[in-house]
């Protein structure tokens, strides 16, 4: 517990520009929330987008953590490492009822839309948005849980055979975790991308190549996974799919994209987006496997050290950057 007189942490509050607050009250939880004090922190390009007006936020920023419960009314979740959920649907509409809570019109969203996120040293979170994290998996590996979930996702919307020929477009962190769920499907996979150094990354898993020499690749892929948040690489996955073939969507854009869609109506592409998904399955998938995720971390800065951590993580050529919150 922590004591009524100390009540304040240091937290990365966003209103139209980023600050830190070293005197922002901790939350307190409701009946059904538990209190989580912050170890780790991801940055990600969700972030940037954000900050760049993808949506209209005012609160702190961050969805991607690992965690102590310090308060909660299940007992065994006190002291424990935990995760969470980032999307809390309001539990009664139709969406909601039949496990849509991701889609729920009434939703917050961790850090993103109308619930303040984790760059803080405090925060909370519903106690049925919360999983335990298996003694197996290092936090530095758990920070990567919620983007991992997001890869896997695809799945669960797309169904991949072996037979089939993937490509996925975007050799950043997003790009690199989604090569490690597609992968586990055996299919035909190549990333595509722009950085060499990246790219050495996934090639334990995939075949790679370098965009500027992908021109001859018209019709070549079954299903295109875009990932880079980049409208030229939208309409190059339109080129590279073959007739009847999937698009699938992953990135998140701030501005509007201004493009002839002609092309995907003549080739009958069938799009599909892809947001968050269900943690169990990213948990389950670093506690079986020997992959290293840490690999994708660049570094790790104090929250003290804020601005030039999020001027690493959105520099050319950065993987993961990580906030260290509490010890």
């Amino acid at each position: 517990m922590i004591p009524s007189n100390s009540r304040k942490m240091k937290a990365l509050y966003f209103d139209k520009k980023l600050e830190l607050r070293k005197d922002y009250p901790i939350p307190v939880p409701a009946k059904n929330e538990a209190l989580i004090k912050v170890t780790l922190a991801g940055i990600c390009n969700t972030d940037k987008e954000i900050m760049n007006g993808y949506v209209p936020f005012t609160g702190i920023l961050g969805h991607e953590f690992v965690g102590i419960v310090t308060e909660c009314s299940q007992l065994e979740f006190i002291g424990k490492r935990a995760v969470g959920e980032i999307n809390i649907g309001c539990g009664v509409c139709s969406l909601c009822k039949r496990g849509m809570q991701n889609h729920c019109p009434q939703r917050k969203t961790l850090g993103i839309n109308g619930k303040d996120g984790v760059f803080s040293e405090y925060v909370t979170l519903p106690i049925e948005n919360l999983l335990i994290v298996p003694d197996e998996i290092s936090d530095e590996e758990a920070v990567f849980t919620e983007p991992l979930a997001a890869a896997f996702n695809i799945l669960q919307n797309v169904e991949i055979s072996k037979q089939d020929r993937v490509a996925i477009i975007g050799d950043g962190k997003l790009g690199q975790l989604i090569v490690r769920a597609v992968s586990t499907t055996l299919c035909d996979l190549t990333l595509i991308g722009k950085q060499e150094k990246k790219l050495e990354l996934a090639q334990d898993f995939c075949k790679t190549m370098i965009l500027n020499e992908s021109d001859d690749l018209e019709n070549s892929f079954d299903i295109v996974i875009e990932c880079t948040g980049n409208d030229a690489a939208l309409l190059f996955a339109g080129n590279i799919v073959r007739p009847k073939g999937t698009i699938v969507l992953k990135s998140t854009y701030a501005g509007q994209i201004k493009f002839n869609p002609s092309l995907w109506v003549r080739k009958e592409i069938r799009l599909i987006g892809s947001r968050c998904g269900h943690f169990a399955p990213a948990l389950q998938f670093m506690r079986e496997s020997r992959i290293d995720l840490t690999k994708l971390i660049d570094k790790t800065f104090l929250i003290d050290d804020w601005e030039i951590a999020f001027i690493t993580a959105f520099s050319k050529g950065a993987l993961k950057v990580l906030l260290k919150l509490t010890k």
